[in-house]
């Protein structure tokens, strides 16, 4: 079989796959966020944090919910960390410098993952299982929560009142995220991925000395992290570590994980604001974006000219033998989309072409599908101003799924689409003006260039991948990209529970003649089209100095 056609295989499995669980998870998840029931084990949650999970909240309530609880996060990863030398099952690491653990700490409460350090070499058990695995979870499980509040503010009408931040944390955790896996992290250990808590021990010794491993609950953590699309693996080399992601067939089962919930999340838009059709029309925007980028990466990858590339069948540096081309780039692609940042193979050593659509993918706003909870409201967000641009053209007031799209919920949403590209584009130029961040590329001209965009692009998205030729553990770009990371994430947050506010206070307005059908194939290349006009028009420029002059040069 040739690698190409394995490729194709590969993503029609995928989208087989996907298919499949598209209807009973998304059901499901739609049942979790309206039922009136609460479970035992979730009454205990609330008991023991002091919520009254029945209490409604309007959007003001629901945002100092979220931030506050997210300070406490990186309050307590931050202290694990720097105490981690007195803490049994170390493993002998020290603890972490102070700007390392505010980056490392902000970087998981705000579902980043980006990695400025070596994980087997410097996290123990403690903090990777209790610190980092349990970020993993509820950072998931916050982005879900803002997207289903999202959801309500359009279902609801003539009130402010959004849910229960709280009951969407817990609910999400217990009844969504914690049981798919438990699941998924048994399919992984059958696979072949790690899972015990043993210490350093040597693996093999070798001309010049030995290799040393320790071991650590790999599986479990592995599959939080890309269902929750966090990306933050066990060890340094992520998902191209064969304890992480050993085989062909664990590789594609871990990029099914990342894009399962985004995806069916598009069904619980629709059931929630009775109409499947419209999460229908937000799932054809996803999907064609995906399997564009899908195809446009695997030909790049595969096709680019040069005596070396056509000796290895294509673009294999940087890649794991076990994957391929084919698998590597669904997987790039699957990560750069979403807001997951793992990685199975080295961006940098894409060829330039591959690693500007890697970097287009997480410019798009992370959208198609997207992070858990974080995709559905940024297309949603775009899907309105979509809506707003199509009024324009026809000279009435936009209107989506019944709710008016006026001043007020325009500025909201151009807040929230704006906020991103603001933190990109500023601190790359900062950290090009300035001498030392200069210093830690490892590649002059537009390479050396592109490592720094991808670093702001990944961390202000919060996406957490690595162009791996950027010395990041430096001052400047840990404390930087921490900031980033943050901002690029709560930032948004408040504008859309804003936005959400305003739509639920809304009357309901009737379709009419003019109305516009916005569950309908037009309205989805209209969705689209905006996205792609919207990203040129903001990261073009950035792009023309970075890898598409690399891609045109070569």
């Amino acid at each position: 079989m040739s690698p190409v056609l394995a490729g194709v295989l590969q993503l029609l499995a995928l989208v087989v796959a996907l298919g499949l669980v598209y209807r009973p998870l998304g059901d499901h998840m739609a049942r979790v966020y309206s039922s009136p029931k609460h479970l035992r084990a979730e009454k205990w949650i609330y008991k023991a944090i002091g919520a009254d999970p029945a209490a409604e909240m309007r959007w003001p309530a629901y945002v100092r919910s979220v931030l506050a609880f997210s300070a406490v996060g990186v309050l307590f990863l931050y202290l694990l960390q720097r105490v981690q030398g007195s803490l049994p099952g170390s493993l002998g690491f020290s603890s972490i410098d102070p700007d390392q653990a505010f980056n490392t700490a902000a970087s998981f409460v705000a579902n980043t993952n980006w990695q400025s350090y070596y994980g087997e070499q410097a996290m123990g058990h403690v903090v990777q299982t209790g610190g980092l695995a349990v970020q993993n979870f509820v950072s998931a499980a916050v982005g879900m929560a803002v997207a289903v509040a999202l959801v309500r503010g359009f279902a609801r009408a003539r009130t402010g009142e959004l849910g229960n931040f709280w009951s969407d944390l817990v609910r999400g955790t217990v009844r969504i995220l914690l049981p798919l896996s438990v699941a998924g992290a048994v399919v992984l250990v059958a696979c072949g991925v790690l899972q015990n808590f043993s210490g350093i021990h040597e693996v093999g010794r070798f001309t010049g000395g030995a290799q040393q491993w320790n071991g650590g609950a790999v599986a479990s953590q592995e599959a939080i992290k890309v269902l929750g699309t966090n990306g933050g693996g066990y060890f340094n080399a992520n998902s191209a570590h064969p304890f992480e992601n050993p085989s062909p067939f664990s590789n594609l089962f871990e990029i099914f994980l990342i894009l399962v919930i985004p995806f069916a999340l598009t069904r619980t838009f629709g059931r929630m604001v009775g109409s499947l059709r419209q999460g229908y029309a937000i799932l054809a925007a996803m999907a064609t974006i995906w399997l564009g980028f899908s195809a446009l990466m695997m030909w790049t990858e595969f096709h680019h000219g040069g005596p070396a590339f056509d000796l290895a069948g294509g673009a294999m540096e940087g890649k794991e033998t076990r994957f391929g081309i084919g698998g590597s780039s669904i997987f790039a692609v699957a990560t750069t989309l979403t807001s997951t940042g793992a990685v199975n193979s080295f961006h940098s050593s894409y060829t330039g072409f591959g690693g500007g659509i890697a970097l287009l993918g997480m410019q798009l706003g992370e959208i198609a599908p997207g992070g858990v909870g974080s995709g559905l409201y940024g297309m949603l967000i775009m899907a309105i101003v979509a809506v707003f641009v199509a009024g324009l053209m026809v000279g009435r007031t936009p209107e989506y799924l019944g709710k008016k799209i006026g001043t007020r919920e325009m500025k909201f949403a151009a807040c929230s689409l704006l906020t991103t590209p603001a933190l990109v584009l500023g601190f790359t130029a900062a950290a090009m003006a300035l001498e030392t961040p200069a210093q830690s590329m490892t590649n002059s001209g537009a390479h050396g260039f592109s490592e720094i965009l991808y670093a702001y692009t990944s961390g202000a998205n919060n996406n957490g991948s690595a162009f791996a030729g950027l010395n990041a553990d430096t001052q400047w770009f840990n404390t930087t990209l921490g900031v980033a990371m943050l901002l690029g994430r709560f930032l948004p947050m408040v504008f859309v529970l804003a936005l959400a506010g305003s739509l639920a206070g809304q009357q309901p307005t009737p379709e009419t003649a003019g109305t516009l059908r916005t569950e309908k194939p037009l309205f989805s290349g209209l969705l689209v089209g905006t996205i792609a006009i919207v990203t040129g028009l903001t990261y073009f420029p950035a792009l023309a100095l970075g890898p598409l002059a690399e891609g045109l040069a070569s």
